[in-house]
């Protein structure tokens, strides 16, 4: 079974969700998963400057597979995930395909990350990890 390199893309201010959609990856039997993803006690968040900053994510992205970022109204105002959706379309050589997922009972979401999405998902496991499997071949 291929295992998945994934950076989840999210907001501090909104870590639950980003807990949560671990929760739905973890609860999906047969699919393997890497997060690359920064966490709250990562030292690149002591990186020092924006430029500093950007390389240390660059560096985590670089390995994955596929980026996923939550798309909730609040990505459009973050300027950390307008950055990594920058660095997904040409910090590499080849563009990072982005899954966009749609919070669970939103109204509203973020028209830049669903712009710049491969493909657009609701909160559901099984479309979630059947485009992971899609764009990660």
């Amino acid at each position: 079974m291929k295992t998945h390199n994934l950076f989840i893309s999210h907001s501090w201010n909104d870590s639950n969700s980003y807990d949560r959609l671990v929760d739905l990856l973890e609860s999906k039997t047969n699919f393997l998963y890497r997060n690359y993803s920064v966490s709250r006690d990562d030292p690149i968040h002591n990186a020092g400057t924006d430029s500093l900053l950007t390389a240390a994510i660059q560096r985590k992205m670089k390995p994955c597979g596929v980026i996923l970022i939550l798309a909730g109204v609040y990505a459009t105002y973050s300027k950390w995930i307008i950055k990594e959706i920058r660095l997904a379309k040409s910090g590499f050589q080849v563009n990072k395909p982005i899954i966009a997922i749609e919070l669970y009972g939103s109204e509203r979401t973020s028209v830049p990350v669903k712009q710049a999405a491969s493909r657009v998902v609701r909160w559901n496991s099984d479309s979630i990890v059947t485009a992971i499997r899609d764009l990660h071949n």
